[in-house]
């Protein structure tokens, strides 16, 4: 679940917790072959700059008088927003996001910022933006918006939060493997900053596993494309991608695939050394994977080597290849 920075929570400091996480936390799934939970961020707490008193509220302006005003049928703010006191458009912001009703929480937040550029309240409202664009999925908003904090706050003590903020933003517009991969690339290089500015932080640690899913997700649109010039018989190309994968990406779960395509189109070329080096590899790294079976198989089949079909009842890769290999 993500949430923001309970910092930037006005007023009691448990009075909206609950909400935050029940309502506008976000659960982020991302789907390669099956859905996989992604981890979010249950460390975004205690970080109220304002010490999260009930004092603290009400000397910024206090929700209460606005709600008092409110029932009063006072139109000030539909009016004259400018004259609000500044703690009042920041809770309006709040209150609009406990409501979901994001372009509203935007709209205030932005009205924090414009009226009270200086002040420590227009710091936070200008985080809240990016993160109420964020909710709405409006991405591109939401990474200028988080750019423009980056750029003018630097050295804030949520500067981690919003790089990490930025990054899902490019994460969840990833598309699949059918598509172009420039947004895969660009989540990659956004949460690889977070991890290289912030090594050590919860948002690093999270990062590293959506990088791994990353990298996974462009391996599978290398084997992808290598498939498809495999079945249009551009065997040289179809060896470009799956070589990559073995070469690049090693750590994914399409390896074991790459290996035993390459195996097969070797021996459709006649390279019958490095189709068996090839299943060697396979058979050494991936003992009892099915590519493996069927890299052997089809090496017993075309009779270039001796031995039995990997199946029931039958040795394992290493007591049938051992001494044929090399």
């Amino acid at each position: 679940m993500i949430g923001w920075p309970d910092r930037l929570w006005p007023g009691r400091p448990g009075r909206h917790r609950l909400t935050a996480i029940a309502r506008t936390g976000i659960t982020l799934a991302f789907c390669l072959g099956a859905p996989a939970l992604l981890g979010g961020c249950s460390t975004l707490s205690s970080l109220w700059p304002f010490g999260g008193s009930d004092d603290s509220a009400q000397a910024a302006g206090g929700k209460g008088d606005a709600a008092k005003a409110a029932a009063k049928g006072d139109n000030t703010e539909a009016t004259d927003p400018g004259s609000l006191p500044v703690g009042q458009l920041y809770n309006n912001g709040v209150d609009a996001l406990n409501q979901k009703r994001y372009a509203v929480a935007v709209t205030q937040f932005d009205l924090v910022e414009q009226n009270y550029p200086y002040s420590s309240w227009a710091t936070n409202a200008a985080l809240m933006h990016g993160y109420a664009e964020y909710l709405q999925h409006h991405y591109t908003e939401a990474i200028g918006a988080l750019d423009r904090f980056i750029q003018l706050h630097p050295a804030n003590r949520d500067i981690a939060y919003a790089y990490y903020l930025r990054a899902l933003c490019f994460y969840e517009q990833i598309a699949d493997i059918q598509r172009d991969q420039k947004t895969t690339q660009q989540a990659m290089g956004a949460l690889q900053e977070v991890v290289n500015r912030f090594p050590d932080s919860a948002y690093a640690r999270d990062a590293r596993l959506k990088i791994d899913l990353c990298r996974d997700h462009l391996a599978g649109k290398e084997m992808e494309i290598g498939r498809y010039y495999e079945r249009q018989h551009l065997y040289t190309a179809a060896i470009g991608r799956f070589q990559r994968v073995v070469d690049d990406f090693q750590t994914t779960n399409h390896v074991p695939e790459a290996l035993a395509r390459l195996t097969e189109i070797y021996l459709k070329l006649g390279m019958v050394d490095e189709a068996r080096k090839t299943a060697a590899v396979l058979g050494y790294n991936y003992p009892g994977n099915r590519w493996y079976e069927s890299s052997w198989n089809e090496l017993v089949a075309t009779g270039e080597v001796r031995g039995r079909p990997v199946g029931a009842g039958s040795g394992g890769f290493f007591s049938n290849t051992f001494g044929w290999i090399f």
